[in-house]
């Protein structure tokens, strides 16, 4: 299987999900449609979108309050977007805006409360698997970030330290000697990096469709093929029947853009993979990862993988086109000009894959604020939840949102409700074409910084201006 269209249509048409990527091939399931929506609905709680922010809120929204009405009204099956396609790494340690520029805007100790509060998040994820017995592969097992070159490792040095400052010690991120990371991973040319304790790898489709069955049995029903065409206050109009709610939860993250009125309210970026053959015992006493640490480096355009629980590589990358108007196409995910790219890195980190076959492309879109910013919010008067923005980070920051969302939305006043996120509001995307100009020219100039840095060895002026705009 290759990723290939599978309809000549904006967006996917077909029914065979299994088509969507290495994960959903891979998911023991039919992947068979639930029931549509065909009449009106009233409920309490009416959550658009069934990716991990949507199932989240349903599950914390139905353990808060058994007696509330919850539908989940997704447009596919659940499972569909980022959450059943990404890379299966789940860490505590990511979150889109840096700590420093968190702190300037909201204080530094609501700064670290964000940070901590996903380091929570990780481990909520981690024990509703384990006491649920959601079969989705899960290891704890950590994630390796390499520096490959000098400038590289001066950065993780300065990562670190950084880190030790703002509190966080061995237990969150720990320097690792080129000796030690070479143990652990047998890249090419590694020097030594990071090690974050706090982080797991696991099947991502697995893991969503899992929490949507959990979902269902507190109660919550799930209407699959079911797309909302607007959403109003407390009313979504699907092509079913209308639903009627006292509070309406936008959970679509990267496809916000296709909602009518929300255009530029976040930026749908897309990220690719690709997943090898199975490869032999012979190989992975060479190329490590024996505990199935996930996996990335240091460079400006992220690279991020696994080894899956059958003993292929799961690899993925950024640096794919941004599409004039925020456009979503299945044909976008498959563009096969990508795929050589993103493997000959792979290549370049285990020259040994380059005899190996890929069995699997694809792709998927996530989604990005103006100030890469994610947020969860609750607007009372307009009877409309919304989370998202979470910039790749989505599978640990969208449990955090289910959780803060559903404090929000039942009035509680938590700590969750007092972080930086919640009730945020960032500002517009650009109108065209001054997104497409801006957002594509920061991915051209990201590839260009790193291949200038490997040549010179030193930091430039435009990563740093760059990082600026990233939120870091």
């Amino acid at each position: 299987m290759t990723g290939r269209p599978v309809a000549e249509s904006p967006e996917f048409s077909g029914t065979d999900f299994r088509q969507l990527s290495f994960w959903h091939d891979t998911s023991g399931e039919s992947l068979q449609p639930r029931p549509r929506l065909d009449a009106d609905l009233d409920v309490d709680v009416a959550v658009v979108g069934g990716g991990f922010t949507g199932l989240w809120t349903a599950y914390y929204l139905a353990q808060a309050d058994p007696s509330l009405r919850i539908a989940v009204l997704e447009k596919h099956i659940a499972g569909f977007g980022a959450s059943g396609r990404n890379g299966g790494n789940i860490s505590g340690a990511r979150y889109a805006m840096s700590l420093d520029r968190l702190a300037k805007e909201s204080g530094r100790d609501a700064a670290l409360a964000q940070y901590r509060a996903m380091d929570m998040a990780f481990h909520s994820i981690e024990k509703v698997v384990a006491e649920n017995g959601i079969d989705c592969d899960w290891v704890s097992s950590g994630s390796l970030a390499m520096a490959r070159t000098p400038l590289q490792l001066e950065t993780a040095r300065a990562d670190v330290n950084h880190r030790r400052t703002w509190g966080f010690g061995e237990d969150d991120v720990q320097l690792l000697s080129q000796q030690e990371m070479s143990e652990r991973i047998g890249a090419t040319g590694v020097l030594g990096g990071t090690f974050s304790p706090k982080a797991a790898t696991a099947h991502p489709a697995k893991l969503a469709r899992g929490v949507a069955r959990l979902v269902e049995s507190l109660g919550v029903t799930i209407y699959e093929q079911t797309p909302a065409t607007s959403i109003d206050s407390g009313v979504v109009e699907t092509p079913g029947g209308t639903v009627r709610a006292q509070v309406v939860v936008r959970a679509l993250e990267g496809y916000t853009a296709l909602l009518k009125g929300h255009k530029r309210a976040l930026t749908p970026l897309y990220s690719m993979m690709l997943a090898t053959e199975p490869l032999s015992d012979d190989f992975w006493s060479r190329a490590g990862l024996h505990h199935r640490e996930s996996f990335g480096d240091y460079r400006h355009l992220i690279i991020y993988g696994q080894r899956t629980a059958d003993n292929r590589f799961a690899f993925g990358g950024r640096g794919a086109p941004y599409y004039f108007g925020s456009s979503i196409r299945r044909q976008y995910e498959t563009a096969q000009d990508f795929f050589p790219k993103l493997r000959a890195s792979l290549v370049e980190l285990f020259p040994e894959v380059e005899k190996a076959t890929v069995t699997h492309t694809w792709g998927g879109v996530f989604a990005s604020s103006r100030d890469w910013h994610p947020s969860a919010g609750y607007d009372r008067t307009q009877r409309l939840a919304w989370a998202g923005g979470y910039a790749g980070g989505g599978v640990t920051a969208a449990n955090l949102a289910g959780q803060t969302l559903a404090d929000l939305i039942t009035g509680r006043g938590t700590e969750l409700t007092a972080l930086p996120w919640a009730n945020h509001r960032s500002p517009q995307w650009e109108i065209e074409p001054a997104r497409w100009i801006g957002i594509n020219a920061s991915l051209h100039a990201m590839a260009g910084v790193d291949r200038k840095e490997a040549r010179t060895g030193r930091p430039t002026k435009r990563a740093r201006a760059i990082g600026r705009l990233m939120g870091h």
